[in-house]
């Protein structure tokens, strides 16, 4: 066989090289410049961030020192170490005017016993409370000072305890502890204002276990159990240096860019979040332009390539379309070729010397092969004819050769068991005769024997049903009422009890030719297994009905238990059976009659709702002629 190379389009070649000149190179360039101007974005916004978280730590520790000073300023003066209870209420009151931030304001001596506690909430005549062990108090009197203790006022405002020694003039022991408790919602002001809601930017303060001090939404901070989120927190507080920030990734999913920034001598955390998208907006609408511009470059590429790909294709196609009606036989109005000055001219004119040639053996050769067609059809046809009619009579063959085998097999089975059988039951039967007043007093001893009759009648239909299924008789068809025959068949069948029977019989009452002993068999095997399955209650529909004008239909349906799928395409196979007991060779039957009947057998089944069977005969053929 002769090598066909294939054959590629020049045009997209060209076109797919241009592309590829000229837009690697770019495509390089492009990546590289976008890639360090993003990086370089994204560290200038992740700095700024960063700056803010710093400047606000500042800022809140600037906001706490600044209450931590005017404590400390006024414990200072000599007439409030004096511990005068009017000169030191008067101080306090002055606080609570100027600064609206001081919540409460509380003066202990040096045994920790509260002495006056001014609050700009709590009922008048509040008991006075001993402090002596109260952290701030304790780390005041020793230290000088103490900032801690968050809580929330009320259960909603963060508030932050202040306390600082009272020194008097002249000493160097502490004769009390003034403290009071600081109000930290002008940090969320300040954090709204720097952050407004409206923004996608988020700010918050919390201390180290999370507890959320300050929130650029107020809300936030005002829930009870507000706090900082555990995905941010776990990060923040695994990082070693007093600021930073980068790409933070919430266990839900979301990115977003995170700075951090501790307050200096407080530990408290300002955290600053912003989605990546807003944070890394500028880098995205670089990387956006820079595609407009690679598309226009792609399509200026693509318009000139295809420009220059046509003008070099063209001769090419002119001689493709030649070719290919050279290649079906049409040799004339052939395109005219383009001789132009160059390798494709050379090769146009030596096409069209091989053309002329090429006619003349075409027509020597299209005459050769008609004649040889023409004798390979008949050929054919023969062939296939012979072959169809081997096929048939080799599957016809094989069939009654297995048949054969079969009902050779089964007879002698047959014989040699029914004759075991028959010396059984006459057995039975005089034991039955002689022991009939033992059974009556036994019943024991009589169940074991109707179990004997009943498996002897078992073995008895087994046989027959073999016997039945391999023995091949003639036909021997009657023309019957259809529906008068299914009132017969079903008035002598021994319905039980349990079974309902539905019959459901078309006017027309089609006449059908038969061979009732075998149909009736058929019948009584798909009645047999319906009432197998439906051992309780159940019914057993029977129906007819016109299927077309050649054919008649009975329908058997049950509501059993159905059939799975795998079950369904397999209940026509000889000796296939789901039951305990049987031969599986009942349906196998049905098929068979239907079969030597010229008609078909249908079955639809679903698990829980019943089977349908239904048995297409054709009507008899006088009936057909005078509806025709």
């Amino acid at each position: 066989m002769a090598y066909r190379a294939r054959r590629g389009k020049l045009a997209y070649k060209i076109l797919i090289g241009f592309l590829v000149t000229s837009l690697v190179p770019l495509g390089f360039v492009c990546y590289n410049l976008i890639k360090i101007s993003q990086s370089s974005l994204q560290k200038q916004t992740l700095a700024m961030q960063v700056s803010m978280a710093v400047g606000f730590a500042d800022t809140a520790s600037k906001y706490v020192s600044t209450f931590e000073g005017v404590l400390s300023e006024t414990a200072s003066m000599g007439d409030f170490a004096s511990m005068n209870p009017a000169q030191q209420k008067q101080y306090l009151q002055k606080i609570l005017a100027v600064h609206p931030a001081v919540l409460e304001l509380s003066v202990a001596n040096a045994k920790g016993q509260e002495t006056m506690r001014l609050s700009r909430y709590a009922g008048a005549g509040a008991p006075l409370r001993d402090l002596s062990q109260k952290d701030f108090f304790l780390t005041a009197m020793a230290r000088g000072q103490y900032i801690g203790g968050l809580e929330r006022f009320q259960g909603l405002y963060p508030d932050v305890r202040v306390a600082v020694a009272i020194m008097p003039p002249q000493g160097s022991s502490p004769v009390g502890v003034l403290s009071g408790t600081i109000s930290l919602n002008g940090l969320s002001s300040m954090l709204a204002m720097e952050f407004p809601s409206t923004g996608q930017r988020r700010a918050a303060v919390a201390a180290p276990d999370g507890f959320l001090i300050a929130d650029s939404d107020p809300r936030e901070v005002y829930k009870p159990d507000a706090r900082l989120s555990d995905d941010v927190l776990r990060i923040v507080s695994t990082q070693s240096s007093g600021d930073g920030g980068g790409e933070i990734h919430l266990s839900d999913g979301t990115r977003l860019l995170g700075a951090y920034a501790y307050v200096k001598d407080l530990g408290w955390i300002v955290y600053i979040q912003e989605p990546l998208n807003l944070a890394y907006q500028s880098a995205l609408q670089m990387r956006s332009q820079v595609l407009k511009v690679i598309l226009w470059v792609v399509l200026i590429v693509v318009l000139l390539a295809l420009a220059l790909a046509s003008n070099i294709t063209h001769p090419l196609r002119l001689l493709r379309e030649a070719a290919e009606k050279l290649s079906r036989g049409e040799f004339e109005d052939l395109p005219q070729m383009l001789m132009t000055n160059d390798e494709i001219g050379d090769l146009a004119q030596t096409f069209s010397t091989m053309s002329e040639s090429l006619r003349e053996k075409t027509g020597e050769l299209i005459n050769a092969k008609q004649e040889l067609e023409k004798s390979a059809r008949i050929l054919e046809t023969r062939v296939e004819a012979r072959t169809r009619e081997l096929k048939a009579a080799q599957d016809e063959l094989i069939k009654k050769e297995r048949l054969a085998a079969v009902g050779q097999m089964a007879s002698v089975v047959g014989h040699e068991i029914r004759n075991p059988l028959a010396v059984i039951n006459n057995s039975v039967y005089f034991l039955k005769t002689k022991l009939a007043q033992v059974l009556q007093s036994d019943p024991k001893l009589s169940k074991h024997v109707k179990i004997i009759e009943s498996e002897i009648q078992q073995a008895n239909g087994i046989i027959n049903e073999i016997l039945t299924y391999s023995r091949s008789r003639d036909l021997k068809p009657e023309r019957v009422a259809l529906n008068t025959w299914l009132e017969d068949v079903l008035s002598v069948y021994p319905f039980p009890p349990h079974i309902r029977v539905d019959k459901v019989f078309c006017a027309e009452n089609p006449p059908v030719d038969i061979d009732t002993t075998e149909m009736q068999q058929a019948i009584r095997n798909i009645i047999g297994n319906a009432i197998e399955v439906m051992p309780a209650s159940g019914a057993i529909r029977v129906r007819t009905a016109m299927s077309g004008r050649d054919a008649v239909c009975l329908e058997l349906a049950d509501s059993g238990p159905g059939m799975p799928r795998d079950v369904l395409d397999k209940i026509f196979t000889p000796f296939f059976t789901t039951k305990a007991r049987g031969t599986g060779l009942g349906l196998a039957v049905v098929r068979k009659v239907m079969d030597r009947h010229r008609g078909r057998v249908e079955v639809e089944s679903e698990t829980g709702r019943g089977t349908t069977f239904r048995l297409y005969l054709p009507v008899a053929a006088a009936v057909r002629s005078v509806q025709a």
